[in-house]
């Protein structure tokens, strides 16, 4: 049996095996049970019950009610048809699937004319390549795009991103964050938080330009307590980790052929001992290296510390190993200095072509110069002050044992002058090579952390 309310495929018909017409609240309905089918252009519905509103055009749909468009399907158990609209809404659990995703939630609306759906609470959406959760999304059909909000997830074979709200385009795998963003990749243990991300999955590209943060954390070297901040984080994390911390004004991750993270602007690094500031890094997660560079003529070099020393030059390459420096290579103006904790006054300097710094179990073992040789290094008996030597070659070997310089070999015209502490004692600052220059503003961890604290909480 079937009825219509008028001809027209604007107005809902409605068939089923029985009717029962009355009037409530005033209103002329009809009750329509048993295969209901309800259609209206291309839209149809079926159901155990329906209740057809007349005038309003409009229709209550009970009992495994199942929305069909070409592709597109809609089940739920309870929900209403809004025929002007050509709108379906639930308020309980509900299904999409239209051959490209899969999408549910506890609530959800169907605009028609729009090919959008709108779900909330508890809502997922997955294809072959990505599951999406969240608290509310938009689905625009046609477009394959997703507009997702608060406690955004979203997952792919290599990273898992967590932001505030997320667009993701579904046939381009492009998916950009805003506010409160966060990407960890499944394959290493990098964090990069931010509040602006952009991510294309198919070019392994990621771009982080607003506030970016990089977290790498390393369990495996626990002799050193090196908590992520003070005042609070370290209580939520039960374990001792180390932990590289990078910011800078944009980063960008390459995933193509390795792991690659470039920093540009502002950077700044803590490992540790091991500080920077400069305006260009790159970090080859593989390689466990770090490069440094001065990026054109006028601007400043980049700058490194590590523990009591201080390290310049146009390009820094740290190479690390187990979460510790083992190789500091400087090119082009280098120059190092550094001070003993017992005489912050008296410093040691070295300034050539190239320098290439050693390191044994976190301290310094052994310095080689190439070009151009400057050096000037305090002498010390029994931690006495005993004067300084200056020196100058075309290469140079310097060893170091217990922090202490203990064997200095110069090649290619060399000369040494001895100068007795009589001649030093409160006069060192006459005693300081032309390179020298004290930065004090060394970048700290708890500084860097501060714009993500609560998210560390949330996710450590």
């Amino acid at each position: 049996m079937g009825f219509a309310q008028k001809a027209g495929s604007e107005y809902i018909t409605v068939t089923g095996d029985s009717l029962v017409g009355k009037i409530l609240n005033g209103e002329t309905v009809r009750e329509v049970y048993g295969k209901v089918v309800l259609t209206q252009g291309n839209i149809k519905i079926t159901c155990n019950k329906a209740i057809q509103f007349i005038v309003r055009n409009d229709a209550e749909l009970i009992g495994n009610v199942v929305v069909t468009q070409e592709n597109l399907t809609i089940t739920t158990e309870r929900g209403f048809y809004y025929g002007n609209l050509k709108k379906a809404e639930t308020k309980s659990k509900v299904k999409l699937d239209d051959k490209k995703v899969i999408l549910t939630a506890d609530i959800g609306d169907y605009y028609f004319n729009e090919d959008r759906a709108y779900f909330k609470n508890n809502v997922k959406l997955y294809d072959t390549a990505t599951t999406l959760t969240s608290n509310e999304l938009n689905y625009y059909q046609n477009e394959n795009r997703a507009v997702a909000t608060t406690n955004v997830k979203i997952v792919d074979a290599e990273n898992v991103i967590t932001a505030d709200t997320v667009e993701h385009f579904r046939s381009t795998r492009v998916t950009i964050a805003k506010s409160r963003v966060k990407i960890s990749n499944n394959k290493n243990n990098i964090v990069i938080f931010g509040n602006h991300l952009e991510d294309y999955a198919k070019k392994k590209y990621t771009i982080v330009n607003l506030n970016p943060v990089l977290i790498q954390i390393d369990t495996s070297y626990t002799t050193q307590n090196d908590s992520l901040t003070s005042g609070g984080i370290e209580d939520s994390i039960a374990m001792v980790i180390d932990t590289l911390v990078i910011s800078a004004l944009a980063m960008e991750s390459f995933r193509d052929t390795s792991n690659i993270f470039i920093a540009r602007d502002s950077v700044e690094i803590v490992r540790g001992s091991f500080a920077s500031k400069n305006a260009h890094t790159i970090y080859y997660k593989d390689e466990d290296k770090i490069a440094t560079m001065k990026m054109s003529e006028g601007r400043p070099q980049p700058i490194m510390w590590y523990e009591n020393s201080q390290i310049t030059g146009d390009s820094i390459l740290i190479y690390l190993n187990e979460s510790r420096v083992k190789l500091v290579e400087i090119t082009k103006q280098a120059f190092i200095h550094s001070h003993q904790d017992l005489f912050h006054n008296r410093f040691d300097q070295v300034s050539g072509n190239k320098i290439n710094v050693e390191f044994v179990n976190g301290e310094i073992k052994k310095t080689d110069i190439y070009g151009s040789v400057y050096a000037i290094y305090y002498l010390y008996d029994d931690n006495n002050p005993n004067g300084l030597t200056k020196s100058s070659s075309q290469s140079a070997e310097i060893k170091f044992t217990d922090k202490q310089v203990s064997e200095v070999r110069l090649f290619g015209s060399p000369t040494s002058d001895y100068y007795p502490e009589n001649m030093v004692e409160d006069r060192e600052r006459e005693y300081l090579l032309p390179q020298f220059i004290l930065f004090d503003s060394v970048p700290n961890k708890n500084q860097l952390l501060k714009s993500i604290t609560n998210q560390i909480k949330e996710n450590f």
